[in-house]
């Protein structure tokens, strides 16, 4: 439903594929170009997932040196694995 909202930003209401405008009037959206909609934030949930834990990434920044270096690090490689923008 996110792409139908996307793609048709006057759609207020959905039911199932159906969208609908303020008025209740129905929308005609393309199936082909919903299905075909790359979410561009999708990388943050996917980033979520793989980040150490924030205590952790806490706890190095108050230790620095070495597992400060470290912890950036391991941040730096979920960032690279999913870029910005890249689903």
């Amino acid at each position: 439903m996110k792409a139908i909202y996307a793609l048709y930003p006057q759609t207020v209401k959905t039911v199932g594929t159906d969208a609908f405008d303020k008025d209740g009037n129905q929308i005609t959206i393309d199936l082909t170009q919903v299905n075909a909609w790359v979410d561009p934030e999708a990388y943050k949930s996917k980033r979520q997932a793989e980040y150490p834990p924030i205590g952790d990434q806490l706890d190095a920044l108050w230790k620095g040196g070495d597992a400060a270096t470290e912890m950036l690090a391991k941040v730096q490689a979920v960032k690279t694995k999913y870029p910005k923008g890249v689903s």
